[in-house]
């Protein structure tokens, strides 16, 4: 079995001030789960997506795995996962193959590309992208002045089909996963965009992030249900 990504969303409607204690409580929880590699617990932006304003409803596991059957058995034996799923009103699961990834998340770079993933042959199936980046403090204000063209312009690309802002620390260490039709829709927001290149040269000349990461995934699967 090859290594896989997940990324699972809970929301809650009753229990958000439970939720919101876990970010601090649950990873310390995680000792010696069989077959993890790399995790985060994570909050999500409110708004349509990108916001400095926190989504207090959302929350999101991200998880890196030898295989998918160690995801199944967590999800549906560990106390954490359990507890969530008790207490949470939907439950989102996204299972991911890595294709490419750059840099670097709390120091490692944790989603590396499968030896027998073929990009070609997959080229049309839905593709998922996930940033990271650790904002410099002083930065912060210039880099969230740029946030609502940012959100416009992904909200307005063609082939989007979901867009979300995650993060373990509201306004300095953020991240972002979209869904897209396909690499081909990623490409022709990413390269020939652009308000996109805008902001990427804005990135570049403002020195926002002091580390950053991107990768791209194919969508394996997308399950989701009422708990």
């Amino acid at each position: 079995m090859e290594t896989v990504t997940t990324v699972t969303f809970f929301s809650f409607t009753k229990n958000k001030f439970w939720a919101f204690k876990q970010m601090g409580i649950a990873p310390f929880r995680m000792n010696s789960v069989e077959g993890l590699q790399f995790f985060k617990f994570l909050g999500t932006g409110g708004g349509k997506g990108f916001s400095l304003w926190p989504d207090f409803s959302t929350y999101a596991f991200l998880g890196v795995w030898d295989d998918e059957s160690a995801y199944v058995n967590f999800k549906n034996t560990h106390p954490i996962f359990l507890a969530y799923q008790k207490m949470a009103d939907t439950q989102r699961d996204l299972v991911l193959e890595s294709q490419m990834s750059h840099g670097k998340w709390s120091g490692v770079n944790p989603f590396q590309q499968n030896k027998s993933s073929d990009f070609k042959i997959k080229s049309k199936q839905p593709a998922v992208v996930i940033t990271r980046a650790t904002l410099q403090w002083n930065r912060l204000f210039s880099f969230w002045l740029a946030v609502p063209a940012a959100s416009k312009a992904i909200e307005e690309a063609e082939g989007i089909q979901y867009f979300k802002g995650i993060g373990e620390w509201p306004f300095i260490q953020q991240a972002t996963l979209s869904i897209w039709d396909d690499f081909e829709a990623v490409n022709t927001f990413a390269y020939k965009g652009k308000k996109h290149s805008e902001i990427i040269k804005k990135t570049r000349e403002k020195k926002w992030y002091k580390e950053d990461l991107f990768s791209r995934f194919h969508l394996i699967s997308d399950l989701s249900k009422t708990l």
